[in-house]
């Protein structure tokens, strides 16, 4: 249906229709989450990397590469995340990412940097499905002789399945319950760490030599095996103990104080995986050594065998397991919430935004999850093909999650540096400590890995994966959403230059009467 004339305008390059009655009615989010419950999404989203994913950088830079690897990592987060926290709280809305971008580089700055963590967190969330389906495998043929990867039978979809159903119905059930959860795994999970790193000390199983087991190349040292070079395709492995905790701006609209919660929050979050990082990457490289950590499908669960032999880590690794789940459940909220944003605003098909009953953007979940769910399916068979490529199909994945992140990244910092400048008088309650030379380093440290992507080989499938998608989208943009925008808060905040957007004083439709005129 065409838009009437006093029902349509377009601004900064885009149209923009008139929302309708009941169209934001439709589309609310409840407001359920304090600073603890924020914590615990940030946490609960990154774990499961203390689990599986991260160890894959030493295969390519040793013990000591990765180290340095993490060590660069930190400064990039601490810097980004105070960078994240001063936008969240002067825009209090749960575009994030989009949102920021959208503020400072117009529709399609918004859109590429949205886009961008769609595929990160669709992507990740596909990552932890991997991961968990081949822990809860390991685990049930070891106690129960059930295998469903045995014989060639190559039947882990139904593990997918199972996986993405259980974890899209606890998602779609209510903020309250997925924040109620995402504290109680993320506390478990890091007792499971703490439990892990003491058993590794008292048993004896941790040894100092084994951080240096891998043979170094001709010339090279046992700190850095490989020489330096290969730091830089170590640093997309490194950022698996932090990835994720950036989605914290999604929650800003089931935040009771988004304001004051959400850089608190981040505060925290960011200690406590900095610590669980450290843990992980000392002692689990230090009981199974650097060679097999590097290509491990299941490093922490290798840890526990190595500790207390088969069976009894299977028990151990149904504990481990949690940590898995605990991302599942806050990655698949970000995805959800950054879908439902874009949606919200005309970006991608309406329907998306959709929330029902509950107030939880259910449309959203069940088609990144079907988007999932499909890829691990296309590389299994792919796996299938080139035998003894099942690892190989998951790091692809991986890289296509850390790829998506780093151009999230990249994208936020420099629209931070720019609305500095472009909104210099715009509220802002919460000051990053580093302010935009913090956001430089972050920038820089980004478009480092962003560059390390392009020059290793390895990580080629993944970047034809997203140029393909990002061909789709934009194409859709241009021809298609860009002439059916909606004022979202998202675009309220930006069309006014900061003095609308925060739906928690002004409601969802504040400036439809300015752009629009009164209905006749």
């Amino acid at each position: 249906m065409s838009q009437s004339r006093s029902d349509a305008r377009k601004v900064a390059g885009a149209t923009y229709a008139r929302a309708g009655d009941g169209y934001f009615e439709k589309r609310t989010l409840k407001r359920s989450a304090g600073v603890w419950g924020l914590w615990g999404l940030a946490v609960a989203a990154v774990i499961s990397g203390d689990f599986s994913g991260w160890n894959f950088g030493i295969d390519f830079a040793g013990f000591g590469g990765m180290l340095i690897a993490f060590i660069i990592l930190v400064a990039m987060y601490y810097g980004m995340i105070f960078s994240i926290g001063e936008m969240a709280a002067a825009m209090p809305h749960t575009g994030g990412a989009y949102s920021f971008a959208r503020s400072a580089m117009g529709p399609w700055g918004g859109l590429v940097t949205g886009a961008a963590e769609t595929i990160e967190y669709v992507a990740t969330t596909a990552v932890i499905v991997y991961f968990s389906a081949s822990y809860a495998n390991a685990i049930t043929s070891e106690l129960l002789g059930f295998d469903l990867s045995a014989d060639g039978a190559n039947m882990m979809w139904v593990w997918y399945v199972v996986l993405y159903l259980a974890f899209v119905l606890l998602n779609a059930a209510g903020a309250s319950i997925s924040f109620k959860f995402a504290i109680v795994v993320s506390i478990i999970s890091i007792g499971i760490i703490v439990v892990f790193s003491v058993m590794a000390l008292a048993s004896g199983a941790f040894q100092w030599a084994n951080l240096w087991d891998m043979v170094p190349d001709p010339g090279q040292t046992e700190f850095l095996p490989h020489g330096v070079f290969p730091i830089l395709f170590a640093l997309p492995f490194a950022m698996w103990f932090f990835l994720g905790i950036e989605e914290l701006p999604l929650a800003a609209e089931e935040s009771h104080n988004p304001v004051r919660d959400i850089p608190k929050a981040g505060f925290w979050a960011r200690g406590t995986l900095i610590v669980t990082g450290l843990l992980v990457l000392f002692l689990n490289t230090g009981v199974i050594g650097a060679e097999a950590t590097g290509v491990a499908g299941e490093p922490l669960l290798d840890g526990f065998r190595a500790i207390v032999g088969d069976e009894l880590a299977a028990v151990l690794a149904l504990l481990a397991l949690v940590g898995l789940l605990a991302s599942l459940q806050g990655i698949m909220f970000a995805y959800g919430r950054n879908m439902y944003s874009l949606s919200r605003a005309g970006y991608y098909p309406r329907f998306l935004s959709l929330t029902g009953k509950r107030q939880t953007p259910w449309v959203a979940l069940v088609v990144g999850a079907a988007i999932g769910f499909i890829a691990l399916v296309v590389l299994d068979v792919l796996a299938a093909v080139n035998e003894g490529a099942g690892a190989v199909a998951g790091a692809i994945v991986l890289n296509i999650a850390v790829w998506g992140a780093v151009l999230a990244y990249l994208l936020q910092m420099v629209s931070f540096i720019i609305l500095r400048k472009k909104l210099p008088n715009v509220e802002r309650p919460y000051l990053s400590p580093w302010g935009i030379p913090g956001a430089v380093i972050a920038a820089v440290i980004a478009a480092l890995i962003f560059v390390g992507f392009l020059l290793n080989p390895t990580f080629g499938p993944a970047i034809i994966a997203i140029a393909i998608v990002y061909v789709v989208i934009l194409i859709g943009f241009a021809v298609f959403f860009r002439h059916r925008l909606v004022l979202s808060p998202e675009e309220e905040y930006a069309l006014s230059g900061g003095t609308h957007g925060d739906p928690q004083t002004e409601g969802y439709d504040a400036m439809e009467k300015d752009v629009f005129g009164d209905r006749v």
